[in-house]
């Protein structure tokens, strides 16, 4: 979903192949078995972090120019999500249904949900009034924020009201996401 997000966000066409994660067809792109996986000519993207930054970059929008001090807080940003956050959502997803079931240890997502409260504490106290985590413009990790939100709903972990609820409510609402949404929902329907 958040490549689709950020392709949609730019207005570029793609196709989406809907392949599960450790599909043959997924396999074949990522020796992983990982999903997404983006074609750019002969080249294989991999992991989604990776890829929306390269998007972003490669055409000059939603991000800041690298070796800026802007660029360098939004790369802090990124790096919040993915490890105070999303760290905190996939090991409890590992444990509810990625891992083998003798592998997995349930009581561990009452640790996620207090480790993933304290990262919604310190977005807040980040974020401050700023309509997005660099300020004024929609960068690379409000979609990656946005994205960990829905997760996170559909995880049934708390989200925070205030100023933070104000900001997910401002990024999910974005027609980017929306569309990106329908169209995953129509390739998953014809599948």
């Amino acid at each position: 979903m958040r490549v689709m997000w950020m392709l949609e966000e730019l207005g570029e066409t793609y196709a989406y192949d809907p392949a599960p994660p450790q599909s043959e067809a997924a396999r074949a792109a990522n020796p992983a078995g990982k999903i997404p996986v983006l074609f750019v000519d002969d080249t294989v993207l991999t992991d989604s972090v990776a890829i929306v930054q390269y998007l972003a970059d490669s055409h000059s929008r939603f991000t800041h120019p690298a070796g800026t001090l802007a660029r360098a807080r939004q790369d802090g940003f990124t790096q919040f999500c993915v490890d105070e956050v999303e760290g905190a959502l996939w090991t409890a997803g590992k444990h509810s249904f990625a891992l083998p079931e003798n592998l997995r240890v349930p009581q561990v997502k009452e640790t996620c949900r207090a480790e993933f409260a304290r990262a919604m504490e310190t977005l807040a106290a980040r974020l401050g009034d700023n309509p997005f985590v660099t300020g004024d413009a929609f960068t690379v990790p409000d979609l990656l924020l946005g994205h960990c939100a829905a997760w996170a709903e559909a995880a049934k972990f708390a989200l925070p009201g205030g100023q933070v609820g104000a900001y997910f409510a401002r990024v999910r609402a974005r027609p980017a996401l929306a569309a990106a949404m329908a169209r995953g929902a129509r390739a998953l329907t014809a599948a």
